[in-house]
């Protein structure tokens, strides 16, 4: 680990730092022994003799676990093995499947505290953060298994011949979804993108970040224990390079969250065998602050917007676009609002952020900022590794005077950074939320909510927020969530969160005469027949 003090990262930094959070007795070692870590680890995909790969606590920098480590052989096991089940559970009705749904649902509301500790230990998030986890789960659970029967039901749709002809859309499941999770929301990104594709008549098999994968494997137990058949669910782990491909190689169709960079070779990939893909990817988000916004309010969700998990969130902000009218007391308020945010890695509720999940965001994060300071931009809060309280802490920070040469400009930070820029129009401030290759997400402040949704509608992200961070959109299960541009393709939640793991067939049934010469017409009093019988269709404007 490379030597990140205070000091080396912002010799001017101003004030006396965030403050620590209170601690708590309970620990890391003690939320998540080697018996817990032994029982999980049972559910991994590893025939071998054993190969273990150790991962850390965030919190602590102290090993966490030792888990198996699976080989491309082990995931074509895991296809087959996820095969064989998923025939008999696609014979289910959609009613059935939906049902483990609900109850996995009520069994996560009653036991979350020991999916937050799991959550805090491996990505080192405050404990506000984690339980976001677990309402992001919690609702997609409810809403496909109360909505996934209206989604997959036959649809009549018109057929060829008014009357003659009765055609039905019908959805069948892709088979075995491949599915490669990351490690910045372990629970969300595993099972809440697993479940539409479970009461779809899929089965999947998991790649989870190996980091990250007891969260994984503790949603498949508790899954299993609702109801889920445990072999449709196979969990694989090992080096992204190696496991990664393999999964995409066996796959019907990949679902994958992670960089635009590797995004692009699962694309890649899966397009070589002609399997279908979504794939939400990186994002350099933008806030845009109008000159009629309530500054309080939109500090008070810039906050939430840039500093929820410690910044290491897709759909996070890391650009602030404020009108050059409003941006000194805007700047002014959010700043004391950001170095009030106490830093924390009890396992508790209390803390206002947690710690960066490993050195490497940390490196990132130091390097962007480091880099910005010594081209000319400023410090206005944060700027600095917090060793005292953990290894990986890092402050939370606002840069003003970033210019586009400057990194933390345009690369995604992925850590608790957001940069300041200043506008005199709409039409700047869209331009600038624009001008990136990304487009995942983005958020409007205004307190006219018409003018609001009218720039809204001009920004190029799969989600916008007017008047909130990132929550109401992500939260609309109903509606479709994903990126534009660079930020991927497809979509979850919604009903595009469930169609994408089906195939769409058509069933026609043909009644009384074919559609063909009959009842003794030639080939030409066929087609003026037919042609007469198209005038007539129109004319009645029929579809």
């Amino acid at each position: 680990m490379s030597d990140l003090t205070a000091d080396a990262v912002a010799p001017e930094h101003p004030g006396a730092g965030n403050p620590a959070a209170p601690g708590g007795a309970r620990t890391v070692a003690a939320a998540v022994p080697p018996s817990l870590v032994a029982r999980l680890a049972a559910g991994v995909t590893a025939t071998g003799e054993p190969d273990l790969v150790e991962t850390v606590a965030p919190l602590t920098g102290e090993r966490l676990a030792s888990l198996p480590r699976s080989t491309p052989a082990d995931v074509e096991v895991a296809f087959q093995l996820a095969r064989r089940a998923q025939t008999a559970w696609a014979a289910l009705p959609v009613r059935r499947r939906a049902a483990a749904l609900l109850r996995f649902h009520d069994l996560l509301l009653k036991r979350q505290d020991e999916v937050l500790d799991l959550v805090q230990a491996e990505t080192g998030k405050a404990r506000l953060h984690a339980f976001e986890e677990v309402l992001a789960v919690a609702m997609a659970a409810r809403h496909y298994g109360r909505a996934a029967h209206g989604y997959l039901r036959d649809k009549r749709r018109g057929g060829a011949l008014p009357v003659l002809t009765h055609a039905v859309e019908a959805r069948r499941p892709k088979g075995v979804i491949g599915h490669i999770s990351p490690w910045n929301y372990p629970l969300e990104l595993s099972v809440g993108d697993a479940l539409p594709a479970f009461v779809a008549g899929n089965a999947v098999v998991n790649k989870p970040d190996t980091q990250t994968a007891l969260t994984a494997l503790w949603a498949r137990e508790l899954l299993v224990e609702a109801g889920l058949p445990a072999d449709l669910w196979q969990v694989v782990i090992g080096d992204g390079p190696v496991i990664g491909p393999a999964v995409v190689e066996h796959a019907d169709y990949v679902s994958f969250t992670g960089s635009t960079r590797t995004g692009r070779d699962v694309a890649q990939r899966a397009a070589a065998r002609l399997v279908g893909a979504s794939l939400e990817l990186g994002g350099k988000n933008a806030m845009v602050v109008l000159a009629d916004a309530d500054l309080d309010a939109a500090a008070a969700g810039a906050v939430r917007a840039c500093f929820s998990s410690a910044g290491q969130l897709c759909i996070s902000i890391e650009r602030l676009l404020v009108h050059r009218s409003v941006a000194d007391e805007f700047l002014e308020r959010f700043a004391a609002r950001t170095r009030a945010l106490r830093l924390g890695g009890g396992l508790a509720y209390g803390a206002d952020m947690g710690s960066l999940v490993s050195v490497r965001q940390l490196e990132t994060t130091t390097r962007h900022v480091d880099e910005a300071v010594k081209a000319g931009a400023t410090v206005v809060a944060g700027g600095r590794a917090r060793p005292d309280l953990g290894p990986f802490f890092y402050e939370p920070t606002i840069l003003d005077g970033v210019t586009p040469d400057m990194a933390v400009c345009a690369e995604e930070t992925f850590g608790p950074v957001v940069s300041l820029y200043r506008f005199d129009t709409d039409e700047e401030a869209v331009a600038a939320a624009n001008s990136t290759p990304y487009g995942l997400n983005s958020s409007v402040w205004t307190r006219d909510l018409r003018r609001g949704r009218a720039v809204a509608a001009r920004l190029r992200t799969g989600t916008v927020n007017v008047n909130e961070a990132y929550a109401a959109a992500y939260g609309s299960i109903g509606s479709p969530m994903g990126g534009m541009g660079d930020s991927g393709l497809g979509r979850r939640h919604g009903a595009e969160g469930i169609l994408r793991f089906t195939e769409a067939q058509t069933v026609a049934t043909q009644r009384l005469m074919p559609i063909a010469p009959s009842f003794g017409l030639d080939d030409k009093q066929f087609a003026a027949v037919m042609t007469g019988g198209l005038r007539v269709l129109k004319a009645l404007r029929l579809r």
